[in-house]
């Protein structure tokens, strides 16, 4: 037989592990795994430990005051205390019934707990993994009418993910790259100044190096200097592949850029300031940007080591997104930036002669997203994104140089439009279809060189560009297939070289141009994926 106290006490340590595996299921089911930081899910898991305890006080309060009761109830008659007999023999029976649940709620904690390590890597860096394998079907018409193709060009890429958030406004994103043919690439050549150039680093299907993508910490507050607007610093390797629009193609979350001007890897610093909370307009805010393109600097084993060289200056960038209006169904997105101290190859024939400063450039860029068409028309509009953008270029040439093939000192514009449709699939439940155009003028000249279309950029085509695609998830959103269509007609030379007269010049393509066959004239890709990500 087992005294008052004695089942109080084995129902105290019952109650715990059922009340720590509650708990643990608790934070499990409605913690967030996948959450902003590492940090937020830790403070959930803090407050459901600081609930429990709490319960765990008010239960033993409570038993306390049984005990208490049953002491002054010691002298009752003989039939009560046979009473109690019964009662504490029947207590007895239920305490081996819920001894028998203790190893299960132990289990259960075992379990949760097992996979509380499995989400969290048991490590303070969470780490994820994104391999795509990719079959592109590659063909050039030249301008002489001559033809060019790689009827099965294949690639692996891999981006291993890493974030961590070491308190609510701080955190670190960190992502390493590996992105190769199949096989060594036999047309490689380390001297073309274009194929290792750091803007495309990740982008290019090159060799098996590991590199770094992005690495960068990241600071957000709800209030700037005492006022209510949110804001963000960041500062280091960021994110400016895969941007804004051009992402829904890629199956890609944003990156900040406007995709339409801006595509390639950067080392920067990004300020964000959100002002619906002064202005009461919807999602309107402002982003800073500034980045360095290009160090201008001496090798380590030189006389001055890292010091100025004169063979070019610095690039520099300076950029500013603005949106004026965002409310969840539709947006406006602005952008502007200008690039100091642009490049061209010194001889496009002969690349080790490496490259010169040729001047300056202005972009604008703005786009209108509809993210769901109409107002509860029908769930096919409802679930459709329609897009359109439009873009400007602005050359500044240094004093004597020549821009993109103008004139000597001679400021050009150039002028890009581009409008999208994404839409529900009509075949499966799950899969998106996509189609887009857009078209470049003789001058236009974008930054897109990271865009993820091995035939060159598209949205930097002097010409037209034609693209439509299929993506579905296969399992949930961890394996998924795409096949995609682009084709580029090219109407001037130069869409995809740099910003002097060099490999940059605008020139009207014609199968009586010199050099017709090392000219473009239209390029198609027939691209197949599988993608895993976790």
């Amino acid at each position: 037989m087992y005294s008052i106290t004695e089942i109080t006490q084995k129902r105290d340590k019952m109650k715990k592990p059922l009340l720590l595996s509650l708990a643990t299921i608790a934070i499990l089911g409605t913690t967030n795994l996948s959450a902003e930081s590492m940090y937020d899910q830790f403070q959930a898991m803090k407050l459901e430990m600081q609930k429990m305890k709490k319960e765990l006080e008010e239960l033993k309060a409570k038993q306390h005051t049984v005990v208490a009761d049953k002491a002054d109830d010691d002298d009752e008659d003989e039939a009560s205390s046979d009473d109690k007999k019964v009662a504490s023999a029947d207590n007895e029976e239920d305490d081996d019934d819920e001894e028998m649940t203790v190893e299960e709620q132990l289990a259960d904690i075992q379990d949760s707990i097992s996979n509380l390590n499995k989400n969290t890597n048991g490590n303070h860096l969470k780490l994820g993994v994104d391999y795509r394998f990719a079959v592109d079907n590659l063909h050039y018409k030249m301008a002489d009418g001559s033809t060019q193709k790689n009827n099965a060009f294949m690639t692996n890429r891999l981006w291993i993910n890493m974030n961590w958030a070491a308190t609510k406004h701080l955190s670190f994103t960190g992502q390493l790259a590996y992105n190769k043919a199949f096989g060594a690439r036999s047309g490689a050549n380390t001297n073309n100044g274009y194929e290792t150039f750091d803007w495309i680093a990740n982008e290019n299907a090159y060799n098996d190096t590991l590199r770094v993508r992005s690495a960068y910490f990241f600071y957000k507050n709800d209030t700037f200097m005492g006022s209510d607007v949110p804001w963000t610093f960041s500062i280091g390797r960021r994110p400016s592949t895969n941007g804004h629009l051009v992402n829904l193609r890629d199956d890609d979350r944003a990156a900040s850029p406007m995709g339409h001007t801006i595509n390639v890897e950067f080392d920067g610093l990004s300020s964000k300031f959100a002002l619906e909370n002064v202005t009461g307009v919807d999602g309107m805010y402002v982003k800073l940007c500034a980045g360095r393109g290009m160090s201008n600097a001496a090798p380590r084993f030189n006389s001055a080591p890292y010091a100025d060289t004169t063979d070019n200056t610095a690039i520099d960038l300076l950029g500013l997104i603005f949106t004026p209006w965002s409310d969840g169904q539709y947006t406006v997105n602005s952008q502007y930036y200008y690039a100091g101290n642009l490049i061209d190859v010194v001889n496009p024939n002969d690349q080790s002669q490496g490259f010169q400063t040729v001047g300056n450039m202005h972009a604008i860029t703005a786009n209108f997203i509809a993210n769901g068409i109409g107002d509860g028309i029908n769930d096919f509009l409802d679930d459709t994104i329609f897009f359109i953008s439009a873009a400007m270029s602005i050359t500044d040439p240094d004093n004597g140089q020549s821009m993109l093939g103008s004139a000597i000192n001679e400021s050009v514009k150039g002028y890009s439009e581009w409008v999208g449709v994404q839409y529900p699939s009509l075949i499966s439940e799950e899969g998106r279809w996509g189609l887009e155009y857009n078209h470049g003028s003789k001058y236009w000249r974008s930054m897109t060189y990271g865009e993820d279309t091995n035939i060159g950029s598209k949205l930097a085509a002097r010409g037209d560009a034609y693209e439509a695609y299929f993506t579905e998830p296969l399992i949930d959103d961890i394996l998924s297939l795409q096949i995609r269509y682009t084709y580029i007609d090219y109407k001037y030379a130069g869409s995809n070289g740099f910003f002097g007269s060099t490999s940059g010049a605008s020139t009207l393509i014609s199968n009586t141009m010199t050099g017709a066959s090392n000219y473009v004239d239209s390029a198609q890709d027939i691209r197949f994926y599988l993608r895993y990500r976790y």
